[in-house]
């Protein structure tokens, strides 16, 4: 059976990292909490994000905080991440592993309703057996999004040939929770030594995870 990728989409096939910063930004000024760096936040990001949200409160938010700050991340993100690239190299990696036989996916953590016009706006709809947004509240963890997005493929993928290539702990974690293989890029919300903790493989640039994709699922 052919070898499957799993892509991550924010911070991983897009370059959305500064409208993230810019959003959290927003955000954490509505409950009183100053603006962090880009280096801060990739220190202290967290998933699930009520967790990263206690960290610096030293509390969990309300629910009135939680839906502040939820609230206000998503209507800044929309507005500035329109501004946002492909990585680098995106384009050729998916259309290359796809003319070398093998397949792929998208799975996001970001609303299935706004995902899918924005990868379709930028051409790379075909390249993917599926792509599968959040359905339900946000904040929470990839594991059981993972797992329904693998049994709705069905007979075209192998968990055991699957490797998700992202750029958050918690893309690992669901993972290795579904049968998986992980490869993690520094490029996105997390630093290279938050995800070294992980013990998976964690490269600089996406060639680098595709090229480890064809190999430890070969």
């Amino acid at each position: 059976m052919r070898i499957h990728i799993v892509w991550d989409w924010n911070g991983t096939l897009f370059h959305d990292m500064e409208a993230v910063l810019g959003a959290s930004n927003a955000a954490f000024a509505t409950i009183g909490i100053g603006p962090m760096t880009m280096e801060e936040y990739r220190e202290q990001y967290e998933i699930p994000i009520p967790r990263f949200y206690q960290r610096l409160l030293g509390r969990l938010p309300s629910d009135d905080e939680w839906l502040r700050l939820d609230d206000a991340f998503h209507d800044h993100y929309r507005e500035l991440s329109a501004a946002c690239a492909l990585t680098d190299g995106a384009v050729e990696l998916l259309s290359g592993w796809r003319a070398a036989g093998h397949s792929q996916s998208l799975l996001s953590m970001y609303e299935h309703e706004k995902l899918v016009p924005v990868v379709d706006g930028f051409g790379l709809t075909p390249h993917f057996l599926r792509v599968d947004g959040r359905s339900g509240p946000s904040g929470g963890q990839k594991a059981e999004h993972l797992t329904r997005h693998l049994a709705a493929l069905g007979e075209h993928v192998d968990p055991a040939r699957t490797v998700l290539i992202g750029d958050a702990a918690d893309d690992a974690l669901a993972a290795l929770n579904a049968g998986a293989h992980a490869v993690l890029y520094t490029g996105g919300s997390h630093t290279r030594a938050k995800l070294e903790l992980v013990g998976v493989p964690v490269v600089d640039s996406l060639a680098e995870a595709v090229e480890l994709a064809g190999l430890i699922a070969a």
